[in-house]
């Protein structure tokens, strides 16, 4: 992101006008990008985070002409096991994108932290993309992996929990489809998750039931520099799967449902 600032003297200077950017310059050496949204539910791979209640999410990035970059990103959370603290989440993310062949490679780790709150929540994964783009489609494949963490070990009130460290594999698949001469861009995603088939030490776990499906499917509509999607986000875990997790599974704790429940989403962001 180029900035151009122009000063004037406590009105003893004219301001001069900004000078355009020359097409021919070279690109930056470096670029800060960021964002702010407002989501009706902070849905992790098919899972409320949010008590299935609106969160307020952001996050910038950092990124070198040599591909690396790094960023934050954060947001707040409810209802979903026992963190504490302030109940936000505040992730750190360091990686490197290239081209490669006719798309674009991302490889990189996420540090999931949760500041504040209870011990043994922090975690670590890393992650893997590939992209290409066709006309107006783009699709996109990832794998994501935590290795064996204290925050993944099987904490759960049955016989066989014996705080055993766990993995997590994660496999995504998604597609974008730009409707031409419209500010339309129709997504889905499909994402499989295999980890940890109880619960970690704070009552959460990043593949509840230990794998399951999640999905969804939707549009965004951009002016600007704002998006606004809507999608239908969903999983396939099972009411009786869903049971055996609660209370820490249940929409409000109180026996309103599962977090992992279909449901609409609705966000608008802003990119800056």
């Amino acid at each position: 992101m180029r900035l151009i600032t122009s000063l004037a003297g406590l009105g003893l200077l004219a301001a001069a006008a900004p000078a355009l950017a020359d097409p021919t310059d070279p690109p930056p050496a470096i670029t800060v990008t960021g964002n702010i949204a407002i989501v009706s539910d902070y849905r992790l791979r098919g899972v409320s985070q949010s008590d299935t209640k609106p969160a307020i999410q952001g996050g910038i990035t950092v990124a070198h002409k040599s591909g690396l970059y790094a960023g934050i990103w954060g947001s707040n959370l409810a209802g979903w096991g026992t963190f504490g603290g302030p109940n936000l989440e505040l992730d750190g993310i360091v990686g490197f994108k290239h081209q490669l062949f006719k798309g674009t490679a991302d490889v990189g780790l996420t540090w999931y932290n949760y500041p504040g709150g209870a011990t043994l929540t922090d975690y670590v994964e890393f992650y893997g993309k590939y992209s290409g783009t066709k006309g107006p489609v783009t699709l996109t494949g990832s794998v994501y992996y935590a290795p064996p963490q204290r925050a993944l070990a099987n904490y759960s009130n049955t016989p066989f929990s014996r705080q055993q460290l766990y993995d997590n594999l994660y496999l995504a698949s998604d597609a974008a489809v730009g409707i031409p001469k419209t500010p339309f861009t129709l997504k889905g995603h499909l994402g499989y998750s295999v980890g940890n088939p109880g619960l970690g030490p704070n009552g959460t776990s990043v593949a509840p039931t230990g794998k399951y499906w999640d999905y969804g499917i939707g549009s965004d509509v951009t002016w600007r520099n704002l998006t606004f999607n809507i999608s239908y986000v969903g999983t396939d875990i099972s009411a009786a799967d869903a049971a055996r997790l609660a209370p820490q599974f249940t929409r409000g704790q109180n026996g309103r449902g599962s977090i992992s429940n279909g449901t609409a989403v609705l966000s608008l962001t802003a990119a800056f």
